[in-house]
């Protein structure tokens, strides 16, 4: 009987590719794969180390399973990804119940390294970051009708903020044919919607090409000849050229949508956290990208309480995400990260009071997105679907508007025939409740 490995994944989309890749060469090994860990022999943890938060919920994790192991339910537990890359040894030496701790380069012998721990011997392997195959294949865990396409590996940002430079390694882009080629295997699979995904989508080709390629890369990308879209995550904003906006404004398989993680808008912070422009450059990229991308979704992340944060520069945080109502938005308390600059900056501000300041700007967005949701009412929108909640007693979906995981969904009544998961429908919108639209589909 083949040995059963179960798998959870943490944190981002990026990190969810990693875990589909080492699941695919597991199976390839001829173990036998589980969607429930607790019903595993193997139960592999991979982490996410990014905030404070995240690793919190890997540790918890990690307790959760080791109960089960206590109990007899399982034989061993391995731990990967960025909170065993990040922490290495000390993982073993806290949590004893952990039968090996590895990090991203050893991905590759994932099937040793679960033979040697059924024997009972403990395991760390920390190769080079660089071993990880970027172009390894992988096994699926998205519903059959989107993928996430990771086109890039590591980072060179060096925001003040952020250890994922040490963590991942340094920016390496994949070639565009790989990329072209699995992407040609996806939608041959059924996938709808193909989701670019990297530290900085933006900075794409850098490396190998001596330039930014990503416009190019969507062009390649889009002369596919199938029904597909293609939304495009984490770009950064001194990287969006005219170029790149030219290309998303005149690609009819290209989303219109970007994903922006601004994180401040006062010019002294975003200088401290390593980053670059203003508010007034800010506010005149989304004014043009709003100009020149007709019926643009915005989505944006911020951070409150960076060191040395004062009253004034919260207030012109606050102003900007008033003035510039974007459209969908995040807002993170800092959370100071051990090994970056910013932890050891001077004028670190108070828990409650980076706390509060991110609350504040959450409600104002929340009566940006009422305000929005509002003025869909009475609106016919496209609507991939994707299934029934039996919580809502309802279907739903989502629009171009919305990328999976971090947004809302569309819910709705279907009156006739219902839909085939993955269909693109048309849904009147009739009402709303918190981010989420509410509406009808008439077959």
């Amino acid at each position: 009987m083949a040995t059963k490995i179960g798998m959870v994944s943490l944190g981002c989309a990026k990190n969810r590719v990693d875990a589909e890749m080492l699941l695919f060469t597991l199976k390839q090994e001829g173990f036998e794969i589980v969607a429930d860990p607790a019903m595993s022999d193997v139960a592999i943890v991979n982490t996410c180390g990014f905030i404070e938060d995240a690793k919190q919920e890997s540790i918890d994790e990690i307790l959760e399973l080791a109960e089960l192991k206590k109990e007899g339910r399982i034989q061993a537990i391995i731990v990967t990804g960025c909170l065993a890359e990040r922490y290495q040894t000390e993982i073993l030496k806290e949590l004893y119940e952990i039968d090996a701790v590895v990090g991203i380069g050893a991905n590759s012998n994932i099937a040793n390294i679960v033979r040697e721990v059924l024997k009972g011997k403990k395991v760390e392997e920390f190769p080079d970051k660089l071993c990880l195959d970027i172009n390894a294949p992988r096994l699926r865990s998205t519903p059959f009708y989107y993928a996430y396409l990771k086109i890039a590996e590591g980072c060179d940002n060096c925001c003040t903020y952020c250890a994922i430079p040490k963590i991942r390694g340094k920016f390496r882009s994949r070639k565009i044919e790989d990329i072209v080629e699995e992407a040609k295997g996806l939608v041959n699979n059924g996938v709808k919607e193909l989701i670019l995904i990297a530290q900085d989508t933006s900075r794409y080709g850098e490396d190998l090409y001596k330039k930014r390629m990503l416009p190019e890369l969507l062009r390649e990308l889009c002369k596919i000849d199938s029904n597909f879209y293609i939304r495009v995550l984490y770009c950064y904003p001194d990287r969006m050229t005219d170029e790149l906006i030219d290309t998303i404004a005149s690609e009819p398989k290209v989303l219109k949508y970007i994903d922006l993680p601004l994180q401040h808008a006062s010019g002294k912070l975003l200088k401290r956290m390593n980053r670059h422009g203003d508010r007034e450059v800010l506010t005149e990229l989304i004014n043009k990208l709003r100009t020149k991308i007709p019926n643009l979704t915005i989505r944006t992340t911020f951070i409150t309480g960076f060191p040395g944060e004062t009253e004034e520069d919260f207030t012109e945080l606050s102003e900007f995400v008033r003035d510039m109502r974007f459209d969908r938005m995040g807002c993170f308390a800092y959370s100071p990260e051990e090994d970056t600059p910013a932890a050891e900056f001077p004028d670190q501000i108070d828990d409650e009071v980076k706390k509060h300041r991110r609350d504040i700007i959450m409600e104002q967005q929340a009566e940006i997105m009422a305000e929005k949701c509002e003025s869909m009412i009475g609106k016919t929108i496209k609507v991939l679907f994707e299934g029934f909640d039996r919580y809502a007693e309802c279907y739903y979906g989502r629009s171009s508007a919305d990328a999976p995981e971090v947004d809302g969904k569309v819910f709705f009544t279907v009156e006739g025939k219902k839909p085939a998961v993955g269909d693109i429908i048309d849904v009147e919108i009739t009402d709303y409740i918190d981010v989420d639209l509410i509406g009808e589909y008439k077959a």
